[in-house]
């Protein structure tokens, strides 16, 4: 069986959009930055719009966080649907506008 995959893909501003399971999830710019050039961590939110009473009311919540694995050289993204990898070197393409989207791999429990 193979695993599903999910998207990664850029913003003019140079944040990232995580695409899985049907969910769009974000990277803001400065969190990409710091998880790139320092290693941190970086919250991977979501924005929820809701309607009641006829207002609209908007909500961000931490959905998971990105973070470089042990060996440094990809990018593991975990929130409540599961957890996925990438490159690093992927993830610096589709932040800096080189490319458009990099694909996300399911990790595999053995």
């Amino acid at each position: 069986m193979m695993p599903e995959l999910g998207i990664l893909s850029g913003t003019s501003a140079g944040g990232l959009i995580v695409h899985v399971e049907g969910e769009r999830c974000r990277i803001s710019p400065a969190d990409v930055r710091a998880l790139i050039f320092s290693g941190r961590p970086a919250p991977v939110v979501r924005e929820r719009v809701r309607r009641a009473s006829g207002t609209v009311m908007g909500e961000v919540t931490i959905e998971g966080y990105a973070a470089l694995n042990a060996a440094g050289k990809a990018v593991v993204i975990r929130t409540r649907e599961g957890t996925w990898i990438v490159p690093l070197v992927s993830l610096r393409r589709v932040a800096c506008g080189e490319a458009t989207s990099a694909p996300l791999f399911s990790e595999v429990q053995v």
